[in-house]
Parts: C-alpha cells; structure tokens; sequence
C-alpha cells in the first residue's frame, strides 16, 4: 500500500486525488492533508480518509476546524511549517504537490529532502528553482512524476524513447475562452467570462492564467526542467478541443501524442501508480464522435504573457522567479476587480524588465527574489489604480 500526503487536498487536483484514492482503497492511504481556507470541504476530508495529520494556512483556523471535526482526532497545523510537517510526515511514500502558486516552493523541496517521490502539480516550484528541484531529485533518488496533463502526456509519450531522438516537445492548449477574440474585444474582458474556461473544471487562480495563456508559459517553463530540453525545442499549438493532451517530435519526423476526454484523475492515476495503469472510473473517449481536431500557432499579441515568458526562460537566473511572483500580484488584483485583464501581461512586462536580475545559487535567494518582485508589481499596481 501506498501512502500519501497531498498538499493543496481542497482544491481541483487535490479533489481529484481523493478521488482516485477512494477508487482504490487498497492501495493507497492517506496519512496528511495540507490546505488552505476551504474548511468546511477539509473537515469532510478528514473524517473520509483519517490522516493523522492536517494542517491549514490560518493559525486562526486551527481552532475554527477541531470545531467542525467535533471529536475527530487529528493532529492539525498551520502556516509553512505544518505545511512542510505534511509534505515530510514519516509514513508518506509519495506527496502530491497540488498547492497553488509559489508557496508550494518550499513544502515540495522539504518533502524532496526527506527522500519523498513527488507527483508534481504545483508547475512554480520549477519555474522559480527548477536547477535547485531537480538537482534535489537527484541527490535524493526521488522520483519526479508530472501530474499537469500537457506535461503527463509527453511523459508517458517519452517512455522507451531515447532522448537523442526527440527534436521537439509541442504542448497543447486549449486557447482559453478568449482564443477567438480580438486584442479590441479583450479590453472590455470581465472577471467572469474570464474565469469561464470551455473545457476544464478548475480554480480562480488558474483559470485566469488559462485565460492570459500565462499557464501555458509557466508549463513551457516546467517543460524546459522537467524533459531536459532548451527553450528553443519546446512549442505552444492552440487545440481548442482539449483532446491531444501534448505530443513529442522525433528526429525521424514521427509525431506522438497522448490522448483522452479532458479529466485530471487520468493524470494523477498514472503518477500514483506508476509505472502501472489503474482502471479510473473515467468516460473513454471515443475518437468516431469527438469531432474534428484542430491545431493552430498562439497570437503572441493576444497573449503576451506566453511570450513574457519565453523570454523569462531564455533569460535565465532570477527572470523566471520574477515573472511568476509579477504574475501571482497581478492575477490577485485582476481577482479584486482593481486591474484589467489587458493590465495583467502590462504589470508582468513591467517588473520584468525594471528588476535587476540575478543569479539565484539557493532557496534563499529564490524566495528572496521573490518577495521583492511581488513589493514592485504591487507598487506598480498601485500606480495603475491611483
């Protein structure tokens, strides 16, 4: 039996996790649970899969959620130091990285220290340390699993190949609800249609990314650490159908893809099994009904954010670390209705080029780096808003 803690257990992936769990309770228990405020889902949580551990955002919320347990026991903690408690706890075999955002950083390194495979949902712990993780994977023996679809489609894709064969890794994207706009019509974007994305079921945070294709930057960012490979040999096509998950360009000029209907639990099953196949209660997709599957190149004027970061990944040493820190600010004020959408890739653009890049040798210096990269996207939030 395998056992897991998941950071980031109530939102989209974490969800989806359980769910694979409780398919298949005989092979897998869950021994921690990280979250951040949703403590109403996290209680139902704790009384369905009974970690010994739990740990929440909120010292505050420490005693909000022993009220909602009633007399469930548990050991619950909070802040990042119950959150690297989960990531390290002594029964885990594997941890779920699911936290959003560059809070994961640092719980997903502890757990990497603590000799943890890793099936990775948290992109930012490589777009900001991705030499610093993977070097860490190494000397610790670990296994790095990808559990972001574009990225589990070029994994099982790349299994029994050799590297020198492959030419290009091209990553999918559905283009978000805005890939048949205009730049005029985007200026008018509200938080709303925004967050409706066409295909997938996920949170605030990431759904906006979706929008401003910034995620598909920071994939192509986690792409670059996770296969290996040079900015210059990792592509972006538009697949509105969400349909080929990401496909691989052999040398021979053979092209690979992974298919499946767009559910996460197919992802996630093949990081906690593998390298075996668990039987997920998931529609097949069936290939004589999905339509026709379309493939285009991304307008780089409409989506500026994918190629800010493009140029953070060429650039190197703290670029990536500010462009996700520029990004997260930004994404937050256009959550608060205090930016635009069109203002999100100008804030990005901004602190990427008024800060002075660096190297960054250790986890220090990442955090450092970011810290400081959210202080000037703020100020200059401030500027827009005055």
């Amino acid at each position: 039996m395998k056992v897991l803690s998941i950071l980031g257990s109530t939102g989209s992936i974490g969800v989806s996790t359980l769910e694979v769990v409780a398919q298949f309770p005989e092979r897998y228990r869950v021994a921690a649970l990280c979250a951040g405020s949703n403590l109403s889902v996290l209680a139902q949580q704790i009384v369905t899969f009974k970690p010994q551990l739990v740990s929440v955002v909120l010292s505050a919320d420490v005693d909000r959620l022993r009220s909602l347990l009633g007399d469930v026991a548990v050991d619950i903690q909070s802040g990042v130091a119950g959150a690297v408690a989960c990531a390290v706890h002594g029964e885990s075999d594997m941890v779920v990285s699911a936290i959003v955002g560059a809070a994961g950083l640092v719980p997903t390194l502890a757990a990497i220290h603590a000799g943890k495979d890793i099936a990775l949902a948290n992109k930012e712990s490589l777009v900001m340390a991705g030499a610093l993780v993977t070097q860490a994977v190494a000397l610790n023996k670990v296994k790095l699993l990808p559990v972001d679809s574009e990225h589990s489609a070029i994994f099982q894709v790349l299994v029994g190949q050799r590297k020198q064969d492959v030419r290009k890794l091209i990553l999918t994207a559905s283009g978000g609800p805005f890939r048949n706009n205009t730049l005029e019509q985007l200026q008018n974007v509200t938080l709303e249609q925004a967050l409706a994305h066409p295909n997938w079921t996920m949170g605030k945070k990431i759904s906006i990314d979706s929008a401003t294709m910034m995620n598909k930057g920071l994939e192509v960012i986690e792409a670059r650490w996770l296969f290996n490979v040079s900015v210059e040999d990792i592509d972006v096509h538009i697949h509105p159908q969400s349909v080929v998950h990401s496909m691989v360009e052999f040398v021979d000029g053979a092209i690979l893809a992974q298919l499946g209907v767009p559910d996460m639990k197919t992802p996630i099953a093949y990081a906690l099994a593998w390298p075996e196949r668990l039987p997920v209660k998931i529609e097949p997709l069936d290939l004589c009904t999905s339509g026709e599957l379309s493939f285009t190149r991304p307008d780089l004027k409409l989506f500026p954010c994918l190629n800010l970061a493009y140029q953070a990944l060429a650039a190197g040493g703290s670029a990536p670390v500010v462009l996700n820190a520029a990004n997260e600010i930004a994404v937050e004020s256009f959550l608060r209705r205090q930016l635009k959408f069109l203002d999100i890739p100008a804030v990005i653009d901004e602190v990427l080029q008024q800060y002075s890049h660096q190297g960054v040798a250790n986890v220090d210096d990442v955090l450092h780096v970011n810290d400081s990269a959210r202080v000037m996207a703020q100020r200059h939030i401030n500027s827009f808003t005055k």
